[in-house]
């Protein structure tokens, strides 16, 4: 088994104090901060200090007795008597009992590494829709002010008698609508901060620094699904699955026989009637002590529950790897999908745009379509929240696949 000597920051990465921004900088703050993860992390600590325990002998049985009617003998009467005595179970118990604990203890450590890699998906899921909120306010308040301007020229318009008022009360009624939706957004913003900052166990109302905007990288491509392989789930049932055929040996060599060694150590007092050579020589005697497991049934229970439980990793080691495969294909189905609608929708953006402008044109000079150029720019708006709403799930989908192929942050 490896051996865990780096501290619990380096497993983490290198401390972060600034001001955060990136997905990548938060996940560093929340894997300092956040309890679940450190909880994950004592556990496996607390396995670790198992494999001692269990690989130290039993502890000195001293024991001491007073004759209260002292047995004559030769040399003098017996007066009490010490023994000490070590039992040593049978070869190889100890080092399989610490394989055992040693491979437990691993398996620990690949439920801390899932536990930081689910930390991650979960900061993915509140952050990119995060990150869309603010993008749609940002879309919205370009919206309210190209309606504002429409609302100008409209006014103008009917002023001088080449418009209807009809046509600056539709763009008031759009103006009103655009301002509650910035409003709403701005209070679902207060929402998500509070919830990633749950995450980062800060304080719920802690600023949330945004810098990042929702793009699609070359960098964000899916890993092979080859990668399942490492996922730490999957590590920790295989160790588990290894621990318990270790512990059909532990059963096996348990139900051997212990072997003790000791000294008895007999206080003798002198003959008052006789003198004589060695008169109350006290009496020093080595002692060997074998166990005898002549009663079987609980060192058989033990090697049949280590084989069945065997048996019941092997089976949910499968039953997780079909749920992994499973959700790995489906995810990088919708990633797919998500990428041909965010080329669909970047398209009608420009579309939109272009035909937007020339309604725009038209109106200004003949007062016109006004009713067309409004029906395009809330053509518009749509398109761009779309693709928005596109990107936010191929990203999240990505990360669902991170995690499942256990990517390295």
């Amino acid at each position: 088994m490896r051996t865990f000597t780096l501290s619990f920051l380096l497993l983490l990465g290198m401390s972060f104090s600034a001001a955060s921004q990136s997905l990548e900088d938060y996940f560093l703050v929340a894997a300092e901060n956040n309890p679940g993860l450190q909880a994950k992390y004592k556990a496996f600590e607390a396995a670790m200090e198992k494999i001692s325990q269990v690989g130290s002998l039993q502890d000195l049985n001293l024991s001491f007795g007073y004759f209260v009617s002292p047995v004559e003998t030769r040399v003098g009467p017996q007066q009490a008597r010490f023994s000490l005595t070590q039992m040593f179970p049978w070869f190889g118990t100890l080092r399989a009992q610490e394989d055992v604990a040693s491979l437990m203890a691993e398996a620990k450590y690949q439920e801390f590494l899932d536990a930081k890699n689910q930390l991650y998906n979960q900061l993915a899921a509140v952050y990119y829709p995060l990150l869309e909120t603010h993008e749609l306010i940002a879309i919205e308040e370009e919206n309210l002010r190209i309606l504002e301007t429409y609302y100008s020229l409209a006014t103008s318009k009917f002023e001088n008698g080449q418009g209807s008022l009809a046509d600056a009360l539709r763009v008031d009624i759009m103006i009103q609508a655009s301002k509650t939706n910035v409003e709403v957004l701005k209070m679902k913003i207060k929402g998500s901060n509070s919830w990633l900052n749950s995450l980062l166990a800060r304080s719920h109302d802690s600023p949330v620094e945004i810098s990042e905007k929702l793009e699609i990288w070359d960098a964000d491509e899916m890993l092979s699904p080859d990668s399942i392989q490492t996922n730490p789930l999957l590590e920790s049932i295989d160790l588990k699955i290894q621990a318990s055929e270790a512990s059909v040996l532990v059963a096996q060599k348990q139900g051997m026989p212990k072997l003790g060694a000791g000294v008895d150590y007999v206080l003798v007092g002198e003959r008052t009637d006789v003198v004589m050579a060695d008169n109350g020589k006290n009496v020093l005697m080595p002692m060997i002590t074998m166990s005898l497991p002549i009663f079987r049934a609980k060192y058989k229970g033990a090697q049949k529950e280590a084989e069945l439980m065997q048996e019941s990793y092997k089976l949910e080691m499968a039953e997780l790897s079909n749920k992994l495969y499973g959700s790995y294909y489906r995810y990088s189905s919708d990633m797919q999908i998500q990428k041909d609608l965010i080329s669909l929708y970047g398209k009608q953006v420009v579309t939109s745009e272009q035909t937007l402008e020339l309604l725009y044109n038209g109106y200004s000079n003949s007062g016109k379509d006004f009713e067309e150029v409004l029906r395009v720019q809330q053509q518009l708006l749509e398109f761009q929240k779309m693709k928005l709403k596109a990107i936010v799930t191929y990203k999240t989908s990505l990360a669902q696949i991170n995690y499942l192929t256990a990517k390295t942050y």
